[in-house]
């Protein structure tokens, strides 16, 4: 270990040696797909002239942003974005503040409730997608069961878009559920004591100690989740089969995905992702303010 002894900055070489195999990893797998779909955004690159594309300048652009499908799809994506992380936020923290409780066989609940997060999405989505079948449907069937009229699930604009939310709610509420119990249990038992001593009911203690503390937990994990379901691809599209009835329910990921693999418009696709890049980039941004703005919390 000889090696690893010296001036600082002595063994700077060797880091950078034993980093350039990650970099070189990096620069092949995210900047030349990056500067790759840059460069085809300003071409005419479609099916027909995959081969030789030609440079159009700002079209893509200057008919993304003319074209109304934007805007109605992006307010789409913002109304499936918010319903997903609230529900996400408030059920997984209500979870998370029964399973920190002294409760019996507390691990086995845990694991049955992780359980959505650890499968894959491809699978739950399918799952929930024959659930919501409308004859044979588990969904229907509970629903008839109950006195209750079937609900055209997939066939029904508004409730295809309800039948995936449900499918994420489902899939999402487990991660933030981890989250705000790893918070809850890195808070000093001394606080509730005292506050209890004080005669603080569990309302004031929820209230003044428990979401004061649970802040810089939740906070980067709302700003992950919200870019995570803001690109959620899958969901979207194997529950509600690519945006039906009639494409009216997609979301900005989904109709680059349609742009892209439907109609074989590449560079419009390129430049439409190039402009959700810039949303997110945003998204990121405010993730690193809202971190700086916690750390004072640990320190």
């Amino acid at each position: 270990m000889r090696w690893l002894k010296g001036k600082p900055g002595s063994n700077l070489p060797l880091a950078y040696t034993l980093l350039l195999p990650s970099l070189l990893a990096m620069l092949l797998v995210v900047a030349y797909p990056f500067f790759y779909n840059f460069r085809i955004a300003f071409s005419n690159m479609n099916l027909y002239t995959f081969r030789n594309p030609e440079f159009i300048g700002l079209a893509n652009f200057q008919e993304l942003f003319a074209s109304p499908e934007l805007y109605a799809v992006f307010w789409k994506t913002v109304v499936w974005t918010s319903i997903n992380i609230f529900a996400h936020v408030v059920l997984g923290t209500i979870l998370a503040l029964v399973l920190n409780r002294p409760l019996k066989g507390r691990w086995l609940y845990r694991a049955i409730l992780i359980l959505p997060w650890a499968m894959p999405q491809y699978i739950s989505a399918l799952t929930w997608r024959g659930m919501f079948n409308y004859e044979y449907g588990a969904v229907n069937l509970i629903l008839v069961s109950m006195g209750l009229e079937q609900i055209p699930w997939l066939s029904s604009e508004t409730a295809a878009f309800s039948a995936a939310v449900i499918t994420n709610i489902w899939l999402g509420f487990p991660f933030m559920m981890v989250i705000a119990l790893g918070g809850l249990q890195s808070i000093p038992q001394e606080l509730y004591e005292v506050a209890a001593i004080d005669g603080a009911s569990w309302r004031a203690r929820l209230r003044h100690i428990t979401i004061p503390l649970l802040k810089p937990v939740m906070v980067p994990a709302i700003i992950l989740g919200t870019i995570w379901t803001f690109n959620n691809l899958n969901v979207i599209w194997l529950v509600t089969n690519g945006g039906k009835p009639a494409d009216t329910n997609h979301i900005l990921v989904t109709y680059v995905y349609k742009a892209a693999f439907d109609y074989y418009r590449y560079g419009y696709a390129a430049a439409f992702s190039f402009v959700i890049f810039l949303l997110l980039l945003v998204f990121v941004i405010f993730y690193m303010r809202m971190s700086r703005g916690t750390e004072s919390v640990y320190s």
